[in-house]
């Protein structure tokens, strides 16, 4: 018999041959219609595999959500194989996981590539499938025999990937139904016990496009056809709900109606920044040095192009280079014939962070521990070469400044520092208004440094967390293990925004590698050389991302402060042009950003089109007002219209168009 033990610590005999289906419907009916997989010492698995011997058992139910979700999306794209099969025949499977909010599965296909003019029917033919009830049983197959398999219904993508799996490694397949024909797919699993188990209202395919084979260029292109799946329908309509507010607030889309910014071929990845556009840039970087200097941070500036040999001694050219621009150190050839560059270059690289060359600026001059902390910040332009595929406006881009700071502290000083800086990260998030978690992210298995390092810095900024009051659930407190930089752990910050959606921005990193790597050192109490302790810290993260993600989240209706125009004068007839020069010039006086707009177009032409603008502020004026010194003020979202004098406009815009750390 073996022994099954449950959450609350009762144990179960059972004998061999039982399944976690089985023990569920011997504790009651009731568990086993909700019970849809099964954590058998902490591996997911299907409910219908029987136990291998003695274990610790969690039965999952769709309250666990993460679970549930992971299963279904799973089996939504074997059941979109599966259709694509029946409606296509002669179409090859490859791979078909489950992503963060659906499934994708990528096909070869016969004659044609998949359009999206093919979705409905395809998701009809799902619906049938999962109206079938089929079993989803898990097989373990030979080597030989599934390859032959594959190879006979010409599935050549799965054959060459069945051999070139690990030697030793169980190969699972999991068929649709029980028939010698059922639909076959090699996959490690788990899956729900049946299709019928999926909710057939609950999904939606979105789109298709192309994918190589395994990412390589050079490989086949395939057809990749996408899906969002859910638990039930109520979840899929909140999401598609998500989804179109989402491309409502598409800052590349609000970006261009706003004229602050354009992207084109000829700079991939770098940003065109627009008057407009880098009015708020300015803004946040004025924010910024104002939170900073408060803050005790000085102000550095440092070389785009550094030599190779800087960048090996730091350790980015070994783990990193693959993602930095390399240029040749020498004059190119300017002749019509021969190479450009030679092959004796020495190289250089865009840095693409700022950290190596903060440690330089420390490293100038004798140091002692009475100088120790020492925060150095900089607006630094850095370059990353990221693939053009994964290129996506803001919020992915190849050039990009950071609001990047380093501090070199004692050991001692390392926690209370941390700590400000928590409080530093949350006086800025709450002056934009978003709520953030706090997560710590653990030691990476690729990494330098001795695992005391690792661990002595790891409990540091937990510790500094827990001192600052937010290590809670209030706080989204959470350690990822696994996900810290190859040099040093960190803490992240996720911002939350208007439609739910989260972005990781801040971070705060405890470093000992790249000090001792550079050699930076300090002159201690006792009169000898110590290493600097170098905390890598950011709150924006970068300027393009972070304007991106403020442009999604207030859907373009920035805060006043921010907006790249504060206010508009608009007349409604010539004869109070003038007048509209001089409400303009007040306001200017008062420190706003303001346009007039005299043109010769009706009223109501001019609301909507300074509306669609997200200009916060609508002034207007005609005869009656300049005879009165007075406006009628309209404000962005609201529907009712003041009329003001022009002393108390001045005033109240004034008052907010100030930025929240001035407005005290």
């Amino acid at each position: 018999m073996l022994s099954i033990t449950l959450p609350d610590g009762s144990v179960r005999e059972v004998a061999p041959g039982t399944t976690p289906a089985d023990l569920a419907a011997a504790i009651g009916p009731g568990l086993a219609k909700a019970a849809i997989a099964a954590r058998v010492d902490g591996e997911l698995r299907d409910i219908t595999r029987p136990f291998d011997g003695s274990a610790n058992l969690a039965l999952v139910t769709s309250r666990d959500e993460e679970d549930a979700l992971e299963l279904a999306r799973h089996d939504f794209a074997h059941v979109l194989a599966e259709a694509v099969q029946n409606l296509f025949p002669g179409t090859q499977i490859t791979f078909g996981p489950a992503t963060d909010d659906g499934f994708y599965y990528d096909f070869a296909p016969k004659d044609r590539p998949f359009t999206e003019e093919d979705l409905p029917a395809i998701e009809t033919e799902m619906r049938r499938i999962i109206a079938k009830d089929e079993p989803l049983i898990r097989e373990v197959w030979s080597r030989a025999d599934l390859i032959a398999r594959w190879n006979k219904q010409g599935e050549t993508f799965k054959a060459e990937w069945a051999a070139e799996l690990p030697e030793g490694e169980e190969l699972t397949v999991y068929k649709a139904g029980n028939g010698p024909d059922a639909w076959l797919d090699m996959c490690r699993g788990p899956h729900l016990a049946s299709t019928g188990k999926l909710d057939p209202n609950a999904f939606k395919l979105t789109r298709v496009s192309g994918a190589y084979w395994r990412g390589d260029q050079n490989n086949a292109m395939l057809s990749r056809i996408y899906g969002t799946g859910w638990l039930n329908k109520k979840q899929l309509d909140e999401h598609l709900f998500r989804l179109e507010e989402a491309a409502k607030r598409d800052h590349r889309k609000l970006g261009q109606e706003m004229d602050l910014f354009h992207l084109q071929a000829e700079a991939h990845g770098s940003v065109f920044w627009h008057p407009h556009g880098f009015t708020i840039w300015r803004a946040l970087e004025a924010y910024m040095r104002r939170a900073i200097d408060g803050a005790g941070y000085q102000e550095v500036k440092t070389p785009q192009v550094m030599d190779a040999r800087q960048w090996e001694q730091s350790g980015h050219w070994g783990k990193y280079r693959e993602n930095m621009f390399v240029i040749p150190d020498e004059v190119p050839n300017v002749e019509d014939e021969g190479p450009i560059v030679s092959n004796d270059a020495q190289w250089m690289a865009l840095k693409p962070m700022n950290c190596p060359a903060h440690v330089l600026i420390f490293r100038q001059g004798i140091k002692s521990y009475r100088d120790l902390p020492l925060r150095l910040y900089e607006n630094g332009c850095c370059h990353r070469n990221e693939p053009h595929g994964a290129l996506h406006g803001l919020m992915r881009v190849r050039q990009f400044t950071q609001d990047d700071a380093h501090i070199f502290c004692r050991e001692d000083q390392i926690v209370a520092e941390v700590q400000d800086f928590c409080r530093l990260a949350d006086r800025i998030y709450k002056d934009f208004g978003f709520k953030y978690s706090i997560k710590l992210a653990l030691r990476p298995d690729n990494r330098f440094g001795t695992e005391e390092m690792w661990d002595k810095a790891e409990a540091e900024l937990r510790d500094a967390v827990v001192r600052a009051g937010m290590a809670t659930e209030e706080y989204g407190w959470e350690e990822l293990p696994g996900e810290g930089a190859f040099y040093a752990p960190k803490l992240e910050w996720h911002l939350t925004d208007a439609i739910g959606r989260t972005w990781q921005v801040g971070t705060i990193q405890s470093d000992r590698v790249l000090p001792e790597r550079l050699d930076a050192s300090y002159v201690g109490e006792d009169g000898e050389r110590h290493r600097p302790v170098m905390l890598h810290r950011a709150i924006f993260g970068s300027y393009e991302r972070f304007i991106g993600i403020l442009i999604e989240h207030f859907a373009g209706k920035l805060p006043v402060w921010l907006a790249p125009t504060q206010a508009v004068v608009a007349t409604i007839v010539s004869d109070a042009d003038d007048y509209a020069v001089q409400v303009a010039a007040e306001l200017r006086k008062a420190g706003l950003r303001v346009e007039t707009d005299l043109r010769n177009e009706k009223i109501n032409y001019k609301v909507r089109e300074h509306s669609l603008a997200k200009v916060p502020n609508l002034l207007v004026v005609g005869k009656r007002e300049a005879d009165e010194g007075t406006v009628a003020l309209r404000q962005l979202g609201s529907e009712r219209q003041q009329v003001l004098s022009l002393a108390a406009v001045v005033e109240q815009l004034a008052k907010d168009a100030l930025a929240p750390d001035l407005a005290v």
